[in-house]
């Protein structure tokens, strides 16, 4: 396992369906106040804001714990235990630099080393085309966490969805309600990020969650989703610009294939728009790219809450570093890759073709250190989940 990413839950084989899950909120699953109060959350939140003052606070669900029930069991097959927490506490507790000690005095004082954490729930998505790819975004520079990385289409479930208002309740918020945010969430991300129509994806299937341990065990629900265009009509549909185009540079396919069982990773192809630092892909800019658009949300969910945004800050220019065949520059001289010539170089797009590799083969090349731990838990869930299905 990769040491930025843990799986705190595995689903059964082929995933849960929204029927299968079922939330409980309570104040009881709130972060612990901090020792000493909480003038630390307050002092970074101010000391971002005055760095990044695009970025506004809004209510989150917390994970405190899940609980999956034995198989064949009747009713729910897994139990979420959520709290409410904040982006503010997420950025003075998680991402602090008092993080490990946080966790550490959480193990002590309440035997639970995410006691003092604010752990807002995130949401991921496997998203395989109708060909067989898994689809990938390269974050954008302007984005507040995993600037430039390389994620899965994700976000955040919103309280605000269901109870408008900075200071949402637990008694206000249905456990039935809050599974269907959970997992329409994705969809919304996923609708907003790629720019594709929700009548092409499937029902959300939850595979598990993962923990990113670079910042103190958040959590992220992962789930699979199969979209009924192929990856050329995704990738056109990208390039056309959505409501969040700003939070990403570049598009990027991964070919799957299920041999024995086991979902094996193949990297074959590449549409990735935007400048990138030297040796990275081939990257051309698609409309929309490092500019915010004049909605933050333009979505089937107006009130939906995001992560504030900068500015535009300007084109950047339209230059190209790298050579044709350093789509996976790490993995020359290895038996296991070849490259092929590059094709239609003037629509940005690189063709490389990559023999079959399992995810641990995945990790050892230098494309896996660009991946967000979002993503490599995603990787993981889809992994063990989806290929155990079939």
């Amino acid at each position: 396992m990769d040491p930025e990413v843990s799986l705190l839950l595995q689903c059964p084989p082929g995933g849960l369906p929204e029927e299968q899950v079922r939330a409980e909120l309570s104040p009881a699953y709130d972060h612990r106040p901090l020792p000493g109060g909480d003038k630390a959350i307050t002092a970074i939140w101010e000391s971002r804001l005055r760095a990044q003052p695009w970025l506004f606070d809004a209510p989150k669900f917390r994970l405190h714990s899940a609980t999956l029930v034995p198989t064949g069991s009747p009713g729910p097959q897994l139990l979420l235990h959520l709290g409410l927490t904040s982006y503010r506490d997420f950025l003075g507790t998680n991402w602090a630099s008092s993080a490990a000690w946080l966790r550490q005095q959480g193990a002590t004082d309440w035997g639970d080393k995410q006691a003092y954490l604010a752990d807002p729930l995130g949401v991921g998505a496997a998203l395989a085309t109708a060909d067989g790819f898994l689809v990938f975004l390269r974050r954008s520079g302007q984005v507040a966490e995993a600037p430039g990385l390389v994620d899965v289409p994700g976000g955040h479930p919103e309280p605000k969805a269901l109870c408008p208002g900075d200071s949402p309740l637990h008694k206000d918020l249905p456990g039935e309600l809050v599974v269907h945010e959970l997992f329409s969430s994705v969809l919304q991300e996923i609708c907003d990020e790629v720019n594709l129509p929700l009548l092409t994806l499937s029902r959300p299937l939850l595979l598990g969650i993962a923990r990113n341990e670079t910042s103190a065990g958040r959590a992220s629900a992962e789930f699979y989703v199969q979209c009924s265009l192929s990856s050329e009509q995704v990738r056109k549909h990208y390039m056309s610009g959505g409501p969040e185009a700003h939070e990403s540079t570049g598009i990027i396919f991964v070919e799957t294939q299920v041999r024995s069982g086991k979902v094996c990773l193949l990297w074959t192809k590449s549409w990735a728009q935007g400048l990138q630092k030297p040796g990275d892909a081939c990257l051309s800019p698609r409309a929309g790219s490092e500019r915010a658009p004049e909605s933050l949300r333009a979505s089937l969910r107006s009130h939906k809450a995001p992560l504030g945004i900068p500015p535009a800050q300007g084109e950047r220019p339209l230059t190209c570093s790298a050579p044709s065949t350093c789509l996976l520059r790490g993995l020359r001289g290895s038996e296991s890759v070849g490259t092929a010539p590059a094709r239609n170089l003037r629509s940005g797009c690189l063709g490389l073709t990559v023999s079959p590799q399992k995810v641990r083969r995945l990790q050892e090349t230098e494309m896996w250190s660009q991946l967000c731990p979002s993503a490599k838990g995603a990787i993981f869930l889809y992994s063990r989940v989806q290929g155990n299905s079939t």
